[in-house]
Order: C-alpha cells, then structure tokens, then sequence
C-alpha cells in the first residue's frame, strides 16, 4: 500500500482528530507506558496495539491507516480479510498464521479490511460450519493478545462487530460522513494543486448539494479534471457540477431540488 497524502489532507471532525492523535500517541510511548512506568502489569496488556477504523466507504479509514505508517515510517501490509477466509478447516488460520508472521517479521503495520467477514456477531453453534467460524475468531482473537506490533482492521458496518471482539480492541475510531463544511474543505484540499482552476467554483454549493464522502469527491474531482485536460480547458463550476452529478448517480442517488 502506498500513501501519497498527507495529514492536511485528512478531514476529521475534532473528536475523531483527537482520537487519531491518541492512537499514534499509544503506539509510540508503549514502552514507556507498559514497561517503563509498568503500567503493563497492572492492567495486563502486552505491548502489541489493535485499532477499529469503522465508517461509510470513502470516509478516510484506509488512508489514515497508512497516514500512520506514514508518520511512524513503517511499511503497511493490506488484506482483505474476506479473501483470505477458507471454507477448509484450518487453512483460514493458517493464512492469518503467515500474515501475522509476515508483519512481525518486517516490523510493519497490519491493515485488514473488512474485519466483519470474521468479527460478525457469533450466534449459536448449529452446526459444524458454526463451530468452524468460532474456531476462526477465536484463533484470531488470541493472535492479535499475542501479537507484538500494530494491526488495524477497518469496516464499513459498525453494527456488525461482535462485542466481545470491540472489548479487546485499544482503540475505536468512527470515521462518520463529513458535514457540509468538512466536504467543502475536502474539494478544496483536493483542488490545491497544480491543475488549471477556474476562479470561481462553487464549491460551498457543490459541498451543500452532494452529501458524498471523501472519496466519492476524490472521484468526482478526478471525473472534472479528465474533462477539463481532454477539452483543454481549466476545470470550471459547470466541469465540477457535471462530474460530481455523474458521481451521485453512480451511487446511485439523485439531488433534490
């Protein structure tokens, strides 16, 4: 996983800034904090860190993943963890063996992805496919306990996370959809950059209009910006209003007027 961005560019409400800021502040005073000052063994953690990153698609859980690695200059593993379940007993734990391994290994940080394909609230064991998902869960539960680095696993239904698994967690970031003011100041960082820009854009409006998360207006922006290069013009309101209506409608949403 590469990351190109940069802390400015991520747009948090201030409660979930301050919750970043606490996470990086976790994983890089743990020794001091669970050896140093022993605070270790008095409440019984190790000195491994694990995070949930939880919100709609495109709110910024995967880029603040990497912001982290980023500022700690480390490299960052990302896995799908709804790929690497096997309906085989014991090959998922057995890919989870090698990834956790892997992360050891090379000192970096672990980004698993929808973490609901195997943290989903258990229900009661009917058959052998029931007992072979717990026997999942519960491998992996005790390999993050044992686990000495940093994984974060992200997923986009909040709801869907087993209690029992948010209880061994270090950290719980919520990553909500931007407010009309957080999605302005998200097509304005977007737009800062070398591209031919028309003075006036609309950008409150357009904020205002399309409730769309980071990433959709990423998308839009990059829709206004082809258009505007293939016409060999600068990107204008007209450019930017068109791209981010064919983007609501691929979300297959309209705007009202």
């Amino acid at each position: 996983m590469t990351i190109t961005q940069r802390w400015k560019d991520l747009v948090l409400p201030d409660d979930q800034t301050f919750a970043m800021l606490e996470l990086l502040a976790r994983i890089r005073e743990r020794r001091l904090v669970y050896e140093d000052w022993g605070l270790g063994d008095r409440v019984g953690k190790g000195l491994g860190v694990s995070a949930l990153f939880s919100g709609p698609p495109g709110t910024g859980k995967s880029m603040a993943a990497g912001l982290l690695a980023q500022t700690l200059e480390v490299e960052i593993y990302q896995v799908d963890l709804s790929k690497i379940v096997s309906k085989w007993i014991g090959e998922t734990e057995k890919n989870l063996a090698a990834l956790f391994d892997a992360a050891e290994a090379g000192h970096a940080i672990l980004l698993l992805d929808e973490a609901d394909a195997l943290f989903g609230k258990r229900t009661s064991v009917q058959s052998s496919n029931d007992r072979h998902a717990n026997q999942e869960v519960n491998y992996l539960l005790q390999r993050l306990e044992s686990f000495a680095g940093i994984c974060i696993l992200t997923t986009n239904h909040d709801a869907a996370i087993d209690e029992a698994f948010r209880r061994r967690l270090s950290s719980h970031v919520r990553f909500p959809l931007p407010d009309a003011d957080e999605r302005e100041r998200l097509w304005i960082a977007l737009l800062a950059g070398a591209a031919p820009v028309s003075k006036e854009l609309g950008l409150a409006t357009l904020a205002r209009t399309f409730v769309m998360s980071g990433g959709y207006i990423r998308n839009a922006v990059l829709r206004a910006a082809f258009l505007a290069a293939d016409a060999k013009t600068e990107i204008t309101a007209a450019l930017l209003l068109q791209a981010a209506q064919l983007e609501y409608e691929g979300m297959g949403k309209i705007v009202t007027s």
